[in-house]
């Protein structure tokens, strides 16, 4: 995630992180899927979807607490 898409996801509400952590989750299970199967060239995408996640999750998480 690049700092201006995180910055972007900052503004967001809590339910709009929800369905975005969603997809990237969707994502990520598709990637390992593929990894399995041999169908994955930039193996570093996972790694990306992965600290995508944790720093939607931590939105989440400072978003519920204020």
């Amino acid at each position: 995630m690049k700092v201006k898409e995180f910055k972007n996801f900052k503004t967001k509400s809590a339910p709009e992180l929800q369905k975005e952590l969603v997809a990237r989750e969707e994502k990520l299970a598709q990637l390992r899927f593929d990894l399995a199967a041999g169908k994955v060239k930039n193996i570093r995408e996972i790694r990306h979807i992965k600290k995508d996640i944790a720093q939607i999750l931590t939105l989440i998480k400072i978003s519920n607490h204020a």
